[in-house]
């Protein structure tokens, strides 16, 4: 089944991949993605660990973690493109995508999170993203399905629940 994605669909933005090229958003269509700011240097990365874990759990079933380093954070993703990457697959086996280093808040946020922001977490709290693995769930259709706070562990039960309500 192929799902046609509208003009606010996040996926319908460019991005890079880490390594170089296109990330073609858009080929994630019909899957349900989990949109994860990560940093290499921040308390909250071990939480490489738990995404790769579910992106091993659902990844048959149609979902895909998608991992977006950011250095808005006090300098916590500082690395080289190269780096990130060998320090994703060296210290955590790290097997998902991973796109090129962004901005996701201020003048120079890049598109993705300029249509993830909208959407409220379970709190209410919505706009500028508050620190590194923020997370957004994209369902099938495209659209923004959940949100969930950095201190939201990947395999916590609420966001697992999410996950597997998104994949169906």
């Amino acid at each position: 089944m192929t799902t046609e994605l509208n003009g606010t669909s996040p996926l319908g933005v460019s991005i890079d991949a880490l390594t170089g090229g296109s990330a073609e958003l858009a080929s994630y269509a019909g899957k349900a993605v989990l949109v994860v700011n990560v940093a290499s240097k921040c308390g909250l990365t071990p939480q490489y660990s738990g995404l790769e874990r579910l992106q091993e759990r659902f990844a048959e079933k149609g979902f895909t973690v998608l991992g977006v380093p950011c250095n808005q954070f006090l300098g916590q993703e500082p690395g080289s493109a190269e780096e990130i990457a060998e320090f994703c697959s060296a210290t955590y086996g790290v097997s998902f995508p991973m796109t090129e280093k962004v901005e996701v808040n201020g003048e120079g946020r890049h598109a993705l999170y300029e249509r993830l922001v909208g959407f409220a977490d379970a709190e209410g709290h919505s706009g500028d993203i508050r620190w590194n693995f923020e997370k957004f769930l994209i369902g099938r259709d495209g659209q923004v399905v959940g949100r969930f706070s950095p201190q939201t562990e990947p395999e916590s039960a609420e966001l697992v629940a999410a996950v597997e309500k998104a994949i169906g």
